[in-house]
């Protein structure tokens, strides 16, 4: 069964207003059809999250829609970000997007990377 019969009704990532406006403005500048969401194995915690503009959305892709920016998540990747929240900061000349995600149980010093339960 494909990952867009699952039943997502209990499932949601979100994104913060700052994240939102940070999509938009990429959006506006590169194009896509939205914001996709993904982990790769790495770093010294196991895994490490990934963060592109989503030129397509593939027939195994679950797709979130806040703040009328469409998400995209591959299936295999649900599990990671279920429940999380994306963040944009500037804390100086420091720019970056920020997970709030309730499935992580500890992260590396360096916060490259993050070990789920």
């Amino acid at each position: 069964m494909g990952a867009n019969h699952w039943n997502l009704t209990f499932m949601a990532i979100s994104l913060t207003k700052n994240a939102a406006q940070r999509i938009r403005q990429f959006m506006q500048k590169d194009g896509g059809v939205g914001l996709r969401l993904g982990v790769k194995k790495t770093g010294c915690s196991g895994w490490a999250y990934t963060v592109q503009l989503a030129g397509n959305i593939e027939p195994d892709d679950v797709v979130f829609e806040n703040q009328g920016i469409k998400i995209v998540v591959a299936h295999e990747n649900l599990g990671f970000l279920d429940g999380s929240e994306l963040d944009f900061a500037a804390e100086g000349l420091s720019q970056s997007f920020r997970f709030n995600n309730p499935n992580v149980s500890e992260e590396c010093g360096c916060g490259e990377s993050f070990t789920v339960r």
